[in-house]
């Protein structure tokens, strides 16, 4: 017993808990959350699950560490000298693409929001709209509300995203939507219809960024 447990303790030492993070992260970019198995990342690690479970307690721990690793990348990898209204755009603009990247992330967020990952983004956001002189009653209600809009955005436009095969045409399958939209009735939808034609060309990212950028005048407006 006593040297299976130096066996499992050698093998734990050499594998390091980054490395078992960034498999997972690597077989969940491949084929998601049901792809990943403690059985099937000890094979990819040439290794015994004993040793992973030295350092993960199970898989919602593993798909935690995961998530946190790619949003801290996302958030701390940004220049501290852009100014806090560049420094907002560039992590918001971070982590819309990771969670486009890595769309399990986005799923992971909203099922467990208390992940290390939410501090990360609420740190980011939250230091620099203070740098813009938002006032301490207000940060907390304004930090909130630019996570929601940075999160949600990111989340359903992941989703949208799984919904299709790989390859599949984005502007044929907008296009798609815009004629249903064009059929509606014009005198409920005014709307819909003036802006239905732009459905098939618009950018994402863009109109994400956008939304950021209505916030921020918005709240530097008020303050």
């Amino acid at each position: 017993m006593t040297t299976r447990q130096h066996r499992e303790a050698r093998r734990a030492d050499a594998l390091s808990k980054e490395r078992i993070v960034e498999a997972a992260i690597e077989m969940l970019d491949a084929g998601g959350e049901k792809a990943l198995t403690f059985r099937g990342l000890a094979e990819r690690l040439s290794t015994g699950s004993g040793a992973i479970y030295w350092h993960v307690a199970n898989k919602d721990d593993l798909l935690a560490a995961a998530t946190d690793c790619v949003i801290a990348h996302a958030v701390t990898d940004v220049a501290g000298d852009a100014g806090p209204r560049n420094t907002i755009r560039t992590i918001a603009l971070g982590v819309f693409d990771a969670i486009d990247a890595h769309p399990w992330v986005g799923a992971q967020l909203a099922r467990r929001p208390w992940l290390a990952a939410l501090p990360h983004i609420f740190e980011g956001f939250g230091s620099q709209l203070e740098a813009l002189g938002v006032p301490e009653p207000m940060l907390f209600d304004s930090t909130s509300a630019l996570v929601a809009h940075v999160l949600g955005v990111a989340g359903q436009n992941a989703a949208n995203g799984r919904l299709y095969a790989q390859g599949t045409d984005r502007v044929a399958v907008l296009g798609t939507v815009a004629e249903q939209w064009a059929r509606l009735g014009p005198e409920r939808f005014p709307f819909v219809h003036r802006v239905a034609a732009q459905l098939p060309g618009h950018d994402d990212r863009v109109q994400f960024l956008a939304g950021v950028d209505l916030f921020l005048r918005g709240v530097t407006a008020a303050h």
